[in-house]
């Protein structure tokens, strides 16, 4: 992987956001949705990662109160499996602690073992299942939570994550929250 900048995103990045939710989705959110999200939506927060000036990924959170709900997170298929995910996972549970949160939740559909598998890298674990969730074709999705965000068990897991996204990384990894 070569060298990774994670910032905001911004309404000028949608249409690159656009393709690789065609890509990544069975139904993907419109661009208006997402600039809803950028320019009214007080609880949003949305970042994505640019290699070599291309949008490679992106991920989304909503605040509130004490807990983090990511949700969305998308890598370009050609860019999977390179650290692009754990990157925004890692700068996503950051912005989570900025924004005071106590814990991250999730949705991922049961089918999605690759992201199941990240998650639970990250200490992500199932606390629940919300039945026929996803309305393209009834798929459960499993509910997933993190411990304390800033208890030492998670903080050692995400620098351990940390460091092997750096150390895959041709030029490191860049942040501009």
């Amino acid at each position: 992987m070569s060298s990774l900048l994670i910032r905001p995103l911004t309404v000028e990045d949608l249409g690159e956001v656009a393709t690789i939710e065609k890509l990544s989705f069975p139904s993907p959110w419109p661009s208006s949705a997402y600039a809803t999200e950028l320019t009214t939506n007080r609880l949003a927060r949305y970042i994505g990662a640019w290699s070599s000036g291309d949008l490679v990924g992106f991920g989304g959170l909503w605040l509130m109160v004490d807990e983090a709900h990511i949700t969305t997170m998308a890598v370009h298929p050609t860019q999977r499996r390179r650290g692009v995910g754990s990157a925004l996972l890692l700068e996503l549970l950051q912005e989570s602690r900025r924004g005071g949160a106590r814990v991250a939740t999730l949705d991922v559909r049961v089918s999605n073992l690759a992201a199941q598998r990240m998650y639970a890298s990250f200490g992500f674990a199932e606390v629940g299942r919300r039945i026929r969730y996803y309305d393209d074709n009834g798929e459960d999705a499993l509910v997933m939570t993190t411990p304390e965000l800033e208890s030492s068990e998670q903080l050692a897991r995400e620098a351990a994550v940390r460091l092997h996204v750096h150390n895959r990384s041709d030029g490191g990894l860049q942040t501009h929250a």
